[in-house]
């Protein structure tokens, strides 16, 4: 029977939420805990209105409307594309994907997060690079 100590459990999975990381994982000895969390990485993105201009006024530059379904990066950190270096990428535009597909990771304090798809789709665009940092927030991909 394993010792749980529900007490460690209950500090990493604080930690998880205080740092939005999606995994932790403790080693002492030869015990090792690890603690890991879905995390959705769908943001909303709402295209800025045009603001009435007055009379005789230029009218404001057309901001393009953002198409597809972003998928955001959950937090900051270092984008990759593949699983390892040399290795194929998870997905290239015009992949279909299905809803929890891994589709790149963000490691971030030396924890490698796995980006899920948040819904089934074909990728229309992938933003980042590979070893690219990104920010919290910052679309990653966009799905159709």
């Amino acid at each position: 029977m394993i010792d749980i100590d529900p007490e460690l459990i209950r500090l990493l999975a604080g930690l998880l939420d205080e740092t939005n990381l999606s995994e932790i994982e403790i080693t002492d000895g030869d015990r090792r805990v690890r603690v890991a969390r879905q995390i959705s990485g769908v943001a909303t993105v709402m295209a800025p209105q045009p603001a009435a201009a007055a009379p005789g006024a230029a009218a404001a530059p057309e901001v393009p409307e953002t198409v597809g379904h972003p998928v955001t990066a959950p937090m900051v950190g270092t984008a990759y594309l593949a699983p390892e270096p040399g290795a194929a990428p998870f997905i290239k535009p015009g992949d279909r994907v299905v809803e929890g597909q891994t589709v790149m990771i963000v490691e971030a304090m030396k924890v490698m997060n796995p980006i899920r798809a948040p819904q089934g789709g074909v990728v229309l665009e992938v933003k980042v690079t590979d070893g690219q940092p990104v920010e919290y927030g910052e679309v990653l991909l966009t799905l159709e």
